[in-house]
């Protein structure tokens, strides 16, 4: 018999499985083999640019394409330089600060490392 693993919330021994995930019927928490307590998953998230460069907090980066600001008639041009970058889950994957803009957030696939 295998070794099901405690319920990472109230500890308790008396786990099951339900198709792909385990559930703790003394709390009713349900968990994949990959998550931790908190419900999110355990690997992190990798971000690369449009050249396949990796990411991380504080970042430089360089836009490579003309973007259109929503709801502006602003533009973000080819070449702006954008610093001290912060990753962020969702479809824009970047949230930063351009200067004579504002804060925004942009799609790794429309930047490059600096």
């Amino acid at each position: 018999m295998s070794q099901l693993p405690n319920c990472p919330q109230c500890n308790s021994a008396y786990t099951y499985v339900d198709g792909t995930s385990f559930v703790c019927p003394e709390c009713a928490h349900e968990w994949t083999a990959g998550e931790d307590a908190s419900g999110t998953e355990n690997e992190a998230k990798i971000i690369k640019d449009s050249v396949g460069n990796i990411l991380a907090d504080g970042d430089s980066i360089t836009v490579i394409k003309d973007l259109k600001v929503k709801g502006s008639s602003l533009v973000v041009k080819v070449g702006t330089k954008v610093k001290n970058i912060r990753l962020i889950d969702g479809d824009h994957d970047i949230d930063c600060k351009i200067d004579g803009i504002g804060p925004m957030k942009l799609k790794s696939e429309f930047v490059k490392k600096a």
